[in-house]
């Protein structure tokens, strides 16, 4: 698991005791991460996730082959860190959806809680960091790449 911080641990120990379970006994596991590529907005969607505001999030499909990581899959568990990998909260996930870049909607983009919701600001956002994310393993964007968007909510403050 990444950022195996003390403060991921403890949080995710704290939930299981909340729900009247305990890490020697529970077989509910983890995974612990941050939103984006830089330290400003990974902590701001983390806020927006604190905030019950976002709901979601989207990953290119393409993605989890080259990273050798299975996709994620409904009522998983993930510790959401801040960018220096500080436990944030436990989210469960709610629903999985595997579909083109394109066929993204705007209920979609309102469940993902960012900017101003619109479909207009997730596709500018999303374009422009999986371009960039694309550009790191010489490979290009095309709006019918497949996304993989998880909703998912807050189980775990």
């Amino acid at each position: 698991m990444k950022n195996e911080e003390k403060s991921v641990k403890d949080m995710w120990e704290n939930y299981l005791n909340s729900i009247g379970e305990c890490s020697k006994s529970s077989n509910k596991v983890y995974d612990s991460w941050h939103f984006c590529d830089n330290e400003k907005i990974a902590n701001k969607l983390a806020g927006l996730v604190l905030d019950g505001v976002k709901k979601g999030t989207t990953s290119l499909y393409d993605l989890y082959k080259v990273d050798n990581e299975p996709i994620p899959k409904k009522d998983e568990y993930s510790v959401v860190t801040d960018w220096n990998g500080i436990a944030k909260c436990v989210i469960r996930t709610k629903e999985v959806f595997v579909l083109p870049f394109t066929d993204v909607d705007e209920r979609l983009a309102n469940i993902e809680g960012e900017g101003d919701k619109s479909l207009r600001y997730w596709r500018e956002v999303h374009i422009d960091f999986f371009k960039r994310e694309l550009a790191a393993l010489n490979m290009e964007f095309t709006e019918d790449m497949l996304v993989v968007f998880e909703e998912f909510e807050v189980v775990y403050k």
